[in-house]
């Protein structure tokens, strides 16, 4: 399984921007699909966006329009730029892996997270 690094949190206030980036540490290539998930405390996790190896993506309702998920097979690195925030996408965000379509995203890989805070 590869391992996987997230940047790019931080505090940000209503209506402004952050990129995200979840760095693997081998090819991505391959890889099922790429997802960003999220927590906020005392609620349940959701998906934020995925992204498949065909280029296909899916998002949460809470986010599409807003949110754009993309990926960089040199790099290996996926990123979620994050446009218009809300101080309800406060959360932990964290990135998976699903290496296959068999196997359910939960028991990919995950990234410690990295917390996003939008707050004026």
């Amino acid at each position: 399984q590869v391992q996987l690094v997230e940047s790019g949190g931080g505090l940000v206030q209503p209506g402004g921007s952050l990129r995200l980036s979840c760095a693997a540490s081998g090819s991505i290539s391959s890889i099922y699909a790429m997802g960003w998930y999220r927590q906020a405390p005392g609620k349940q996790g959701e998906l934020v966006a995925i992204i498949f190896s065909s280029g296909n993506t899916t998002y949460g309702d809470s986010v599409k329009g807003r949110f754009t998920i993309s990926r960089d097979n040199a790099k290996n690195t996926v990123y979620l730029q994050m446009n218009n925030l809300k101080p309800e996408d406060t959360a932990i965000y964290a990135c998976n892996a699903q290496p296959f379509a068999s196997i359910p995203a939960e028991f990919g890989s995950w990234g410690q997270g990295t917390q996003v805070t939008v707050s004026s």
